[in-house]
């Protein structure tokens, strides 16, 4: 059972949880643009993912001087540094263009990460803007750098499916928002401590609505798609409501971040 449980730690801890969760809306958008199984960009943002959010957690606790090289975390950068090995070894598979805008979005998160101009805070501690970066780039990743390395052409779908992907992410990242909100800074200024913990749950409900909706404008209009979204909104609503700062990490680490992974699994499976 101990063993179990390390293993499940490293599992949350080296950022493969999330990693999935990124690969599964990379499926979603391959499904749902009808694009052919394209692995290496699947892979460049699964290992993509492992790499930029390991960085920007143990380079925030580093800055901290919080971060103590334990034996678990000597692990995780080694397992970052072959996971970084094949972010390049799948990247050089990209398109020109995909590569270019790869590039742009890896631009972002090392902004996000590190203090560029003397004696100022990095973007994630920009007050207000988080959540925004975090969405952003999620939508980027996941929707653009396919839709790109696929050669679909740019539709009202696609623009669509951005709205509903960012909607998505920044409902999922209020959760983790309202159960940090004990531990964030006050200068970040996030939303439940902008608005309070109420009105944040009453924000990420009503945007549940436009989410689920957005998919009647789809001009390839999948009635099936519309029953699994009904869940998703469920599903996200339920653990909007039940959160709190008393959840434990395991709350959100797994299972807000499994929500995408359950997305991908029901249209596979349904």
């Amino acid at each position: 059972m101990k063993i179990f449980k390390h293993l499940f730690n490293f599992y949350i801890n080296s950022s493969i949880h999330v990693g999935l969760s990124c690969y599964a809306l990379v499926r979603m958008t391959q499904h749902m643009f009808h694009i052919a199984a394209d692995e290496p960009i699947a892979n460049f943002v699964f290992f993509g993912t492992i790499v930029g959010y390991n960085f920007v957690k143990y380079d925030a606790l580093a800055r901290a001087k919080k971060l103590r090289m334990r034996k678990e975390l000597k692990i995780i950068a080694v397992f970052s540094f072959f996971a970084l090995f094949l972010v390049g070894f799948y990247f050089f598979q990209l398109q020109r263009i995909t590569q270019i805008v790869a590039i742009a979005f890896l631009s972002i998160t090392l902004l996000y990460t590190l203090p560029f101009f003397p004696n100022k805070k990095n973007a994630r501690n920009w007050a207000g803007v988080k959540i925004y970066i975090v969405a952003l780039c999620w939508v980027g990743v996941t929707l653009a750098l396919p839709i790109l390395n696929a050669d679909v052409s740019i539709t009202l779908d696609f623009y669509l499916k951005c709205i509903q992907r960012f909607i998505l992410i920044f409902v999922l990242v209020l959760i983790f928002e309202i159960i940090d909100l004990a531990n964030d800074d006050p200068h970040l200024q996030t939303v439940p401590q902008q608005i309070g913990v109420k009105q944040t749950k009453i924000l990420g409900l009503l945007l549940l609505i436009p989410f689920y909706f957005l998919e009647l404008l789809k001009s390839n209009f999948d009635a099936n798609q519309l029953i699994v979204n009904l869940i998703i909104v469920i599903l996200i609503a339920l653990l909007l409501l039940f959160a709190n700062e008393k959840r434990s990490k395991y709350y959100t680490s797994f299972w807000v971040e499994s929500v995408p992974i359950i997305w991908w699994l029901m249209v596979l499976f349904l």
